[in-house]
C-alpha cells in the first residue's frame, strides 16, 4: 500500500492501492488459462461396435469363446478343433477377421512349460488379437 502526501495546505495523508502489481498478475493468469484450455479434451470417446451384413444375427454366445487349448503332449485345439503349431496364426486370423471384439483365452495342460504356453501367446498377438487370457483348472 502507498501513501501519497499532498503539497497543499494541510498534512492529510491518502492512502490508496498500487493497482499495476495486480494487474500483471491477473494478465498472466489469463494467458495462462488461455494456453490450458485448448488442451483439455472435450468429450468421451468410446467404441461402438458396429453391425456387420455379412455374419448372421443368429450367431450362439459360446460360439464367440475362442479357446486355444495346449495338451500334455503339446497338441493344439482351438476350441475343440485340432490344430498344429504351423497352422495357428492362419487359423487365428480366419477366425478374428469378421470380429470387432478379438479377445482369445489359452488353456495350457499343468505339465508345461511356460515356453510353450508364450508360444501361443505370441502367435496370437501376431495373429492380430487383442486380449489374451490365461485358463487354469481352478477358473474352469
Amino acid at each position: 500500500m502507498g501513501m501519497a502526501v499532498g503539497s497543499g495546505g494541510g498534512s492529510k495523508t491518502v492512502p490508496y492501492i498500487n493497482m499495476t502489481p495486480l494487474i500483471d498478475v491477473l494478465l498472466v493468469l489469463l494467458i495462462i488459462f488461455m494456453v490450458i484450455t485448448p488442451i483439455t479434451p472435450k468429450g468421451l470417446e468410446a467404441l461402438v461396435p458396429q453391425p456387420n451384413e455379412d455374419q448372421q444375427q443368429q450367431q450362439q454366445p459360446n460360439a464367440r469363446t475362442v479357446v486355444v487349448s495346449v495338451n500334455a503332449d503339446r497338441s493344439i485345439m482351438i476350441n475343440r478343433d485340432p490344430s498344429n503349431l504351423m497352422d495357428l496364426e492362419q487359423a487365428l486370423r480366419d477366425i478374428f477377421k469378421t470380429r470387432a471384439e478379438r479377445v482369445m483365452f489359452v488353456r495350457g495342460a499343468p505339465a508345461l512349460d511356460y515356453q510353450d504356453v508364450a508360444k501361443i501367446i505370441d502367435i496370437g498377438k501376431g495373429a492380430g488379437v487383442d486380449k489374451i487370457g490365461l485358463l487354469t483348472e481352478e477358473i474352469e
